[in-house]
């Protein structure tokens, strides 16, 4: 299967809702929840699409010429690429039911740890979800991330144990989640959390622990009191608060207030091995990306995840190639420039 024929095919598969657009900008399914679209006006998935294409890179290949190595090292493990798939869950709601949430995470969990990377895994109203994704990653011997939704305390906490008894290498918790009004729908409402109650959920396990869903300099530094791993600078694709601003664009303060005392994720509108670059080059230690790997996976399964990671590595080598980059290190502001015009 190539590439191509794994887009093809998800076209056939993925449902009525995602359109698998040539460019996966949030304009076709603007508003369409469920499904894969923005919230409201559908303005947060599309000002996360825009934010990369406001940056160019500086290229120059006017050095030794030595195979760049975008290897990182994180939750005390080496992988492949500065790369994550994003937690997804209640499939069959939001695209077709082609796969259920435990299918689909099988197949992502797989394609992940045979690709070199790996995935942070879903939750939902029903516990089948979040245990579904804790049944594909103790069968990979722990290689994810489960992650979960802000409810209260004491379930937050009893699904860290079902995280730790799939000897999941690290667990997170979207607490951007807390605007997902579909949960309150089906009866499950979730709520922000205080930085005490953070703390207290943090300090229930000894596995690195990640943030997910923070968008302000105070939100982070929250985040650094709470004794956190690391955090995800993530609007949720969107789809829970219209009309804020892309991740890319609060990252640079982010990092400004926080790096070096956290590791710094984001996510939000990254597609290809060129927009990993450029989030590396603001500060950010890796990225996750969520509905490209949907595409892959209604396309080809565990085979559709390994062209996908395929594709954003040989793009974002040949950036760092064309770039005078080595390592990620290398990968800084000097090496991007931001563009009068998109």
């Amino acid at each position: 299967m190539t590439y191509q024929e794994m887009l093809l095919n998800a076209r056939k598969n993925i449902g009525t809702k995602c359109k698998v657009c040539p460019e996966c900008n949030g304009i076709a399914c603007r508003g369409v929840i469920p499904g894969p679209g923005g919230k409201g006006t559908g303005v947060g998935f599309i000002r996360n699409y825009k934010a990369f294409r406001a940056y160019g890179l500086e290229m120059d290949t006017l050095i030794e010429g030595t195979a760049p190595d975008a290897s990182v090292t994180l939750f005390g493990k080496q992988f492949k690429l500065p790369v994550f798939a994003a937690p997804v869950g209640a499939v069959q709601l939001h695209y077709s039911d082609l796969y259920d949430d435990l299918s689909y995470s099988t197949e992502l969990v797989k394609g992940c740890r045979k690709a070199g990377i790996a995935a942070f895994t879903g939750d939902g109203v029903k516990s089948e979800v979040y245990d579904g994704t804790a049944v594909a990653i103790r069968e990979e011997d722990g290689h994810g991330i489960p992650t979960i939704k802000p409810w209260r305390k004491h379930e937050v906490i009893e699904k860290i144990r079902v995280a730790e008894a799939a000897g999941a290498i690290a667990m997170a918790m979207d607490v951007d989640a807390a605007g997902l009004s579909i949960l309150a729908a089906q009866g499950k409402p979730v709520s922000p959390m205080s930085v005490e109650t953070l703390k207290e959920i943090v300090g229930a396990t000894e596995k690195p622990f990640i943030i997910k869903g923070i968008m302000t300099v105070s939100g982070a530094k929250k985040a650094v009191e709470a004794g956190a791993y690391g955090i995800v600078v993530s609007n949720h694709g969107g789809r829970v608060l219209d009309e804020t601003p892309a991740s890319l664009e609060v990252l640079p303060e982010i990092v400004a207030a926080v790096k070096g005392q956290i590791k710094i994720f984001i996510d939000g509108g990254v597609r290809t091995g060129l927009d990993v670059f450029k989030a590396i080059a603001l500060g950010a230690d890796a990225v996750l990306i969520a509905r490209p790997f949907v595409t892959a996976i209604y396309g080809g399964g565990e085979e559709g995840v390994g062209l996908l990671v395929n594709q954003i590595e040989s793009e974002l080598l040949s950036a760092m190639t064309m770039t005078g980059c080595k390592v990620l290190s290398d990968i800084n502001t000097d090496k991007i420039r931001k563009l009068e015009i998109i």
